[in-house]
């Protein structure tokens, strides 16, 4: 090991707060504390500090080794942040303060309990985007070198009477700031930071719409093909690669179908579909035993289904089953895992045969069965009473009994169509 290397991992820590140094000789650690010099124990009296160290001023600012880069001819720059600096570091918009006054939307409380079980359930394997921020204060970059590519690197050196405004990633931030109550050692890991100089509020406010109205979330059904985490992410992967009626069948990225698609259900038609037949909740566990349920029941009614076989037989196109039947659609989907949790529950040792009942339903969208159910005017619906009317005309169709909330819906319901004729 160098002097050079070595000297940083002789450093007597005085506080939390850290920046890290990097040069083409020197990587590490600098600990140093607020308006006061930091000590370093050299390794020999004819050892030399880098001109980086000895260069740094220690007055009343945060010190973070940059890049700096240029968009739309302004400056901005990237640091790397201690989770442990994250809570001190940014502001939020006063939530009392008028919206067009403000550069954020207001903190939503309520997805930041999400965000922090995933950061200390996950400590060995989480991931978190950049945050954006602007800075409305004194900003000064110091490259370490006037030429070269290192003149793009340097020490980023900002006020600490700045006022620092999160433009993107509030809720990231709120959610650090709880994890690191519950998991303190997060405090030495980090997450890169975008500061872009505050340009005022009207600036602010486009920068906050420019960054916002072009992002794009994931589909639902993509969010579940490549989650590892989720149980049952992976349940719904299985049964597409085991059960004839999704295999080859599944959309696995799209949350719709186009009506000339050779596909007939989504992936995330079949997560919902498989979560409401097992009764789970988001988080639960899924054994093999519930993988082996959940298989054979969707088997079964492939099998059961005259249109669903023959589709599995390539005998009718998927496009030609949704023009003309309600089954080809993630709401009827829906719907029989709702009435097969009841029927597991009400009949675990004979559902099989109880299930053969399916063949005598007519699933035709041309059956006023479904109309305000299924179909509302004459379209299919997602509505979760759509869902929830359609597994109950299933399960009087299995002689299952209804819930007192399911009778009551059930009843409302037949008082508006009554109403209608």
């Amino acid at each position: 090991m160098t002097a050079e290397s070595s000297v940083l991992d002789n450093i007597i820590h005085y506080s939390v707060n850290f920046i890290l140094i990097a040069t083409h000789d020197l990587v590490g650690q600098v600990y140093y504390l607020r308006g006061n010099a930091f000590q370093i124990k050299l390794p020999n009296e004819n050892f030399k500090l880098p001109n980086v160290v000895r260069g740094l001023s220690m007055d009343n600012t945060y010190q973070f080794p940059a890049v700096r880069g240029i968009q739309a001819g302004r400056e901005y720059y990237v640091i790397m942040c201690p989770l442990k600096l994250v809570p001190k570091l940014f502001v939020f918009d006063d939530a009392e303060t008028p919206p067009d006054m403000r550069a954020q939307r207001v903190l939503n409380r309520a997805r930041i309990p999400e965000i922090t079980r995933y950061l200390v359930n996950n400590t060995e394997d989480y991931v978190l985007s950049s945050i954006t921020a602007c800075v409305d204060g004194e900003v000064a970059f110091e490259p370490f070198a006037e030429h070269g590519h290192q003149r793009s690197v340097g020490l980023l050196r900002i006020d600490m009477n700045s006022r620092i405004l999160v433009n993107d990633g509030q809720h990231r931030q709120a959610a650090i700031s709880e994890a690191l109550k519950q998991k303190p050692r997060l405090g030495d890991e980090s997450i890169s930071v975008v500061f872009f100089i505050d340009a005022g509020l009207e600036r602010s406010q486009q920068w906050f719409s420019d960054l916002n109205k072009h992002a794009v979330r994931p589909t639902r059904s993509i969010g579940i093909l490549y989650d590892r985490r989720d149980a049952l992410s992976k349940l719904a992967r299985d049964l597409e690669r085991q059960v004839p009626i999704f295999h080859g069948l599944t959309e696995l990225e799209k949350t719709t179908i186009a009506n000339r698609s050779t596909r007939l259900f989504t992936l995330s038609a079949v997560y919902q579909a498989s979560k409401a037949l097992l009764n789970k909740k988001r988080a639960d566990q899924v054994s093999r035993n519930d993988l082996q349920i959940a298989r054979d029941y969707w088997i079964t009614l492939g099998e059961l289904i005259p249109e669903w076989s023959a589709v599995i037989r390539g005998e009718i196109a998927t496009a030609d089953l949704r023009h003309d039947y309600i089954h080809a659609y993630g709401v009827t989907l829906q719907a029989l895992g709702i009435t097969g949790s009841a029927l597991l529950a009400c009949d675990p040792d004979c559902w099989r045969e109880r299930l053969e009942a399916v063949q005598n339903i007519d699933w035709r969208r041309s059956n006023s069965l479904w109309n305000g159910r299924a179909l509302i005017r004459g379209k299919m619906s997602k509505a979760r009473d759509s869902i929830l009317l359609t597994a109950n005309a299933i399960k009087l169709a299995f002689g299952i009994e209804l819930s007192a909330e399911e009778q009551r819906l059930e009843d409302s319901y037949q008082q508006q169509m009554r109403r209608e004729l």
